[in-house]
């Protein structure tokens, strides 16, 4: 049985940046991920000689200040979101899609350069040895046993000080035995406590040429009441030399084929530019309802956000010892990639 100070469940971005601030401290860890890969829901796509795909966590603005220092402190560049000044914007079936002039915003959306798994990348390269880092192993239960924290995997076990969970809390109360049982208080507000993107499907399509950019073009931008596509961006890579769309697809197609989805998608970008669309050179998608680290299906209907920043996430369980990170836990910005940061500075300095 190994033993550790602090285990963190989930590299995800809470997960990273509370290895990342107590490795700075000089404080032993031990961090462990269901998947086979880092980041969570930050999911980059990534095929040689085109741009950088996100498929997970995209944008961030400038309010979102943990997120902007630490991206300063590990020197990380970021660009503005192109819009191009205007946008394709389709109300109704029944009427065709207009061009319109988009307003100044005076918050723009920025992207990180190179694509957001960069930060989770440069997080774990500063962080994790082979020592303090376990990839394809799902912890099962934890339990308090002679103040310590008994967390069992399907790999081993291990005894731990404490244990930092980033896991959704909805995930983490239906799908981690704890004893003694956390208090029905917080039961009833994890089960009712919407995980942020897990009904997201985020679609995107790779292209030799920006066509959308052509002089009186529409541009890349798209809104749609219509869909299925309800909003698509140029995601042209920060060098400005690899082209792709991005965009969100309703989430009600998850039940679909892979190929019926792609179909989708372009149908409806034949509408407005015609069969240059058919010239993509790759086709991509994250249908995160399937990704079961991330959602499982909830008794009942959420709204967007519901109960996410939450007071009862920043307690402790478990005699203090259990301590909970994680977009949805955060006081600001709860389900973004800031929330995430704060909510992993927070536990790592308890």
């Amino acid at each position: 049985m190994e033993k550790t100070e602090t285990l963190i469940i989930g590299a995800g971005l809470a997960g990273l940046t509370a290895a990342y601030e107590l490795h700075k401290a000089g404080k032993p860890f031990l961090l462990l991920e269901a998947r086979d890969r880092i980041g969570g829901r930050i999911l980059t796509s990534r095929v040689k000689g085109e741009s950088p795909l996100e498929l997970g966590a995209t944008w961030f603005g400038k309010k979102h200040t943990a997120l902007v220092s630490l991206l300063e402190e590990l020197k990380i560049p970021s660009f503005e979101q192109v819009t191009g000044g205007r946008a394709i914007y389709e109300a109704i079936s029944t009427s065709p899609a207009q061009v319109v002039q988009l307003p100044h915003n005076d918050e723009p959306s920025y992207r990180i350069a190179g694509g957001s798994d960069t930060l989770v990348r440069k997080l774990a390269e500063l962080s994790l040895s082979e020592e303090s880092f376990h990839l394809k192993e799902t912890v099962k239960s934890i339990t308090l046993k002679e103040e310590k924290l008994l967390v069992t995997t399907d790999q081993g076990r291990y005894l731990a000080n404490r244990v930092i969970s980033t896991l959704p809390p909805y995930l983490l109360a239906n799908s981690i035995e704890i004893t003694p049982a956390l208090p029905d208080a917080f039961v009833s507000i994890a089960n009712s406590t919407h995980t942020w993107m897990g009904e997201s499907i985020k679609v995107g399509l790779r292209y030799a040429s920006p066509f959308w950019r052509a002089d009186g073009g529409p541009g890349g931008t798209i809104f749609s009441n219509v869909g299925p596509v309800s909003e698509m961006y140029d995601h042209t890579n920060v060098e400005d030399n690899h082209y792709a769309l991005k965009g969100f697809l309703n989430g009600a197609y998850h039940s679909l084929t892979r190929e019926e989805r792609c179909d989708l998608v372009l149908n409806q970008l034949r509408k407005y530019y015609g069969d240059v669309v058919d010239s993509y050179t790759s086709y991509e998608e994250a249908v995160w309802r399937h990704e079961s680290h991330t959602f499982l299906p909830y008794e009942e209907h959420l709204l967007p956000h519901q109960h996410n920043g939450h007071p009862i996430f920043r307690k402790a369980y478990l005699d203090g010892r259990l301590l909970l990170a994680g977009a949805e836990t955060a006081v600001l910005y709860p389900g973004y990639m800031d929330g995430a940061v704060r909510s992993g500075q927070r536990v790592a300095a308890l």
